[in-house]
């Protein structure tokens, strides 16, 4: 009745008042149509899977510019490194504002200013002459804008409209990051091979730019599923309903800050994880193309050993989040993914061959495909979906930090010193070790009911 009162105030209100009636009844035409049809998580899901494509295959295409830009400008392996390196803080520090922002508005504008942002980093990367301007170019607006429409806005709001089937919605948006790559590193390849790396650059910012911006406007408008009178994984809100949670089940406060999240040791153990295993897969996707041309490999066929790590992703993507959904503790699905991806570094550590190379991108791929869906998985089991976006963010910036701007620039520094790979694969194999049993020390979650995001 109250509501019904309200809605009433708001009409009698609006009657004189020709701007506010029109956002009301574009307000009721967006509910009316949100509550119809398909439920409208699911062009989250897919609205995120495309976004998330776009942005890490712009990203993960890095690896077929280092030798390149080395020999024309005579630069070290390092300082080229360093610039992903860039890129990666500042997609952490960006990670921590757009988290924030996603629990506050649509995720469409983010994205958006995401868009442009990284586009116009990608345009100026291809005119650079000096490192400096590299890092500032690719580095500072590259990382920013690929914050604004990355895994921490596109993932938790993709959290925000299920419960039940949170590890599958999830997980299939994050196979865009798979399919993202897959398609576009070999194409960067073959452009950079034949038309060079500035235009390489300028393709892949054209490509973020209008496809970013056109598919935000379109599918990433919308909040979280109580706004539009519906419940999380579909079905309406019934008003003045009430439900009494199993006994089992022990609730997140609905307004739990994040302060409450970074004093928790649960927190800081899943950061430790993930930047462990985040240094690992990134000094590996930045330097295994230029490895395996030291090892006599074709470049377009070295560069196909990112696409195929992106294919093996997908199906870890979709097999991780599935997964999630049916066991009691998502942490055993994570030390599963980072078991895999030690067993991958330790095939590349032995890699000579193409075949040998394409097994290790398989199992490690395959394994990598967990961190995306799982990160944001084991948060909201123990802190809820409603601050997902801050926590995420916050989870994503000391990932990135610690794990992130280090792994390109240890295995640079490292292959700089000795001339090889080998010392840097040795120690992503120790590392991935280490994590698979550290997750497991993760205490058991409790659950979260439909109504406790509100």
């Amino acid at each position: 009745m109250e509501d019904r009162q309200s809605n009433f105030d708001r009409f009698s209100t609006a009657a004189g008042n020709p701007e506010m009636h029109g956002q009301i009844m574009n307000d009721a035409t967006d509910v009316r149509e949100i509550r119809t049809g398909l439920f409208w998580g699911w062009y989250v899901v897919m609205g995120a899977f495309i976004i998330l494509a776009i942005n890490y295959g712009a990203r993960y295409s890095f690896g077929v510019f280092v030798k390149p830009m080395a020999e024309e400008y005579h630069w070290s392996r390092s300082v080229i490194s360093a610039g992903m390196s860039t890129m990666i803080l500042a997609y952490g520090i960006g990670g921590i504002f757009a988290g924030r922002l996603a629990d506050r508005i649509a995720p469409r504008w983010i994205i958006t200013a995401g868009a442009g942002l990284m586009a116009a980093g990608l345009f100026l990367a291809s005119l650079i002459r000096e490192p400096w301007q590299f890092y500032l170019t690719y580095g500072v607006f590259g990382g920013l804008g690929a914050a604004c429409m990355g895994v921490v806005v596109c993932n938790s709001s993709v959290g925000k409209w299920f419960i039940r089937k949170r590890g599958l919605a999830i997980g299939i948006a994050s196979i865009g990051v798979g399919a993202g790559t897959m398609a576009t590193v070999p194409l960067a390849g073959y452009v950079v091979k034949v038309y060079g790396w500035q235009l390489g650059f300028v393709a892949i910012g054209v490509f973020v730019l209008l496809i970013g911006v056109g598919l935000s406007q379109w599918l990433m408008g919308k909040t979280k599923p109580e706004d539009y009178g519906l419940s999380p994984d579909g079905g309406k809100t019934e008003e003045g309903s009430q439900s009494s949670p199993p006994v089992s089940f022990t609730l997140y406060p609905a307004r739990s800050s994040i302060k409450t999240v970074l004093w928790d040791s649960q927190f800081w153990t899943m950061v430790i994880c993930y930047s462990l295993a985040v240094m690992a897969e990134m000094s590996a996707m930045v330097h295994q193309v230029a490895y395996a041309m030291d090892r006599q490999i074709d470049k377009v066929v070295a560069a196909s050993s990112l696409g195929i790590i992106g294919l093996a992703s997908i199906f870890g993507r979709f097999f991780f989040g599935w997964l999630c959904d049916r066991i009691s503790d998502a942490k055993y699905a994570a030390a599963l993914g980072f078991l895999l991806m030690a067993v991958g570094m330790f095939l590349l550590l032995k890699t000579a061959t193409v075949t040998l190379l394409f097994i290790y991108a398989l199992l490690f791929g395959f394994g990598y495909g967990s961190m995306t869906a799982l990160m944001p998985f084991l948060l909201a089991d123990r802190f809820g979906r409603h601050i997902l976006g801050a926590s995420y963010g916050m989870q994503v910036f000391f990932v990135m930090a610690i794990g992130g701007t280090s792994g390109p620039v240890i295995a640079g520094y490292i292959y700089d010193l000795t001339g090889s790979y080998a010392d840097a694969w040795i120690l992503n194999l120790a590392v991935l070790v280490f994590v698979t049993f550290l997750i497991l020390t993760l205490k058991k979650p409790g659950k979260e009911l439909p109504g406790s995001a509100e």
